[in-house]
């Protein structure tokens, strides 16, 4: 009797601090139907795991989340940056609840050693905090997005990634908000290739090396990676690239290139930029950045002589 009076105690207890803040269900977008006792357990993982950082409203203001860069997500805005769709459409539950698992590279997300049913608990929960952008069963889902037809391949990567140099500097032109990662001379001539027109010393943008602080709509202004040297949050494959340029960054100065530039172009440059990520913290990186700083300085020696 006495032995079990203890537990007796322990079960009501547990009863007795289960989360009961829902008493109906919600439809959400897509069709997605969450019932009350799912809400319920997405809030009590959401207390336990998320809301120290996110805060109690969403709003990414928690007792956590001062001196964090990049701050946490504000849910109640309904903004997520790295869903698999366009930007600005909604995403799938699946890339979010991957996320939540899984985490975001170089940031305080990190994975959480959660069941996928409490993963997707809690992300029907999170949903709660913006209930204009997604409550309603009529509304809709982007289109999801996903690396397919790679016109390249391994035997033709080396290809892919010289195109793909190209296609980020003279064509998107990804160095106005991420830096350039080819020496002046290159970039001249990337860009009589595809402009047919040479670059004087005095045609550069000053700060081509450099990152560009970016405005967006999630309250704080944001800066872009350098491929070398920062973890890419949402990406570490060829594939995860391609979806990421596919896409865009929702709410930031990262566009979704679809319909922008070609697939093949999409697919090259995100043979380039991992390429890139592949020199972080590698000896390799020192002697890349080095030889663009070398190449540069006869590049403006050359033309003080000549007078240009």
């Amino acid at each position: 009797m006495f032995k079990i009076f203890p537990i007796l105690i322990l079960a009501l207890t547990a009863v007795g601090c289960r989360d009961n803040h829902f008493k109906t269900g919600k439809y959400f977008a897509g069709g997605v139907y969450a019932s009350a006792e799912q809400l319920n357990i997405g809030k009590s993982v959401y207390t336990e795991y998320c809301m120290a950082c996110h805060g109690v409203d969403g709003k990414g203001n928690g007792v956590s989340s001062k001196g964090l860069v990049p701050p946490p997500r504000n849910f109640t805005l309904g903004l997520y940056k790295f869903g698999k769709v366009v930007a600005g459409e909604l995403p799938h539950d699946g890339d979010m609840i991957h996320i939540i698992q899984h985490g975001l590279n170089g940031s305080a997300m990190f994975p959480w050693d959660i069941s996928d049913d409490q993963a997707n608990a809690v992300w029907q929960y999170i949903k709660t905090f913006a209930p204009d952008v997604w409550e309603g069963k009529d509304k809709e889902l982007g289109e999801a997005l996903v690396a397919k037809n790679d016109p390249f391949g391994l035997p033709r990567k080396s290809f892919a990634i010289q195109k793909g140099k190209e296609v980020y500097h003279g064509v998107a032109q990804c160095q106005s908000c991420h830096r350039a990662y080819v020496s002046k001379q290159e970039l001249s001539d990337i860009n009589f290739k595809y402009n047919e027109e040479r670059l004087a010393a005095d045609d550069f943008d000053e700060d081509m090396y450099d990152l560009k602080l970016q405005d967006s709509d999630h309250n704080y202004r944001s800066l872009p990676p350098d491929f070398t040297w920062h973890w890419v949050r949402s990406a570490q494959s060829v594939e995860d690239i391609y979806v990421r340029l596919l896409s865009g960054v929702n709410g930031s100065g990262m566009p979704s290139w679809k319909d922008t530039i070609t697939d093949e172009e999409i697919w090259a440059v995100s043979y380039y930029v991992k390429s890139l990520m592949d020199l972080k913290d590698s000896r390799e990186r020192e002697t890349f950045i080095n030889s663009i700083e070398q190449s540069n300085n006869v590049f403006e020696g050359s033309s003080r002589a000549s007078g240009k």
